[in-house]
């Protein structure tokens, strides 16, 4: 995977079970690539806006989200972004926030042709201005979770390292194949192990069979407990924020591995 400041890489960061650290890997991984110095740009496409509040970036102050873009015509898009994008505090990190009417697009969007490939079509337009566009997706099958697989260059999957969580991975992985069929390229995914305790040996076993699962569709990197991300995410702020941290070193490491994919 290619990293050049002309055309950005946009990583959606997807799971259709909650509880995995969906929402603390977009944003954690977004600011750790900012600082490794790359233009990052968050898309909160979960109708709950999580990704966003976590960025200081609320629904209710912005006129302009990321519904409007699925709502308006194509010809409305360029003026749209400029109106959409928000600065976060680090000159590096863009958020495009959520709004709850996202939720509707199922059924708003039902008749409309290239309802797929909306999101694709429109980073196109803002793509020269970053190196990244991280894709913060909902946790459930949706027109949303289609649109992002299908912009997507890489998919990232965190999976809790807990035996119910596998489970989960089977519902993502049968949209994946679906969508397979009909696009040109397969959709390149990488999983991440997330909330990994050390101290437990079930984890550990959740870990390793994971690795012997799915090889090298799994990031070498692997993400532990720390009590700093609740911190965090209750202060509305990144891990970062909050000063050294195991967590923080470790997206750090994962950014690292994106970067030279």
């Amino acid at each position: 995977m290619k990293d050049t400041a002309k055309d950005a890489q946009v990583l959606s960061v997807a799971n259709q079970k909650g509880g995995v650290g969906k929402t603390t890997s977009a944003v954690t991984l977004a600011a750790a690539l900012a600082r490794l110095k790359k233009r990052v740009l968050v898309v909160d496409l979960d109708p709950h806006a999580c990704a966003s509040i976590h960025l200081r970036v609320y629904p209710e102050h912005q006129q302009y989200s990321i519904y409007d873009i699925f709502s308006r015509e194509p010809e409305e898009w360029a003026g749209l972004w400029q109106k959409i994008r928000v600065q976060r505090g680090e000159k590096s990190i863009d958020v495009a926030s959520a709004n709850i009417l996202l939720s509707d697009l199922d059924a708003d969007l039902r008749e409309k042709p290239g309802k797929g490939i909306i999101l694709k079509q429109a980073l196109a337009l803002v793509r020269s201005e970053y190196d990244y566009i991280v894709l913060d997706c909902p946790p459930h099958l949706s027109i949303l979770l289609v649109n992002a697989l299908i912009a997507s260059d890489l998919l990232i999957i965190p999976i809790q390292t807990d035996f119910l969580a596998l489970h989960g991975l089977k519902l993502l992985f049968d949209t994946i194949n679906l969508l397979n069929k009909v696009l040109p390229e397969p959709i390149k995914y990488k999983a991440l192990a997330t909330m990994f305790d050390r101290r437990t040996r079930a984890s550990q076993r959740v870990l390793e069979l994971m690795e012997r699962k799915m090889g090298e569709g799994m990031f070498k990197s692997v993400i532990g407990i720390d009590t700093r991300f609740r911190e965090a995410s209750a202060q509305g702020r990144v891990i970062y924020e909050l000063g050294d941290s195991r967590g923080g070193k470790e997206y750090e490491s994962v950014a690292k591995e994106i970067i030279a994919l």
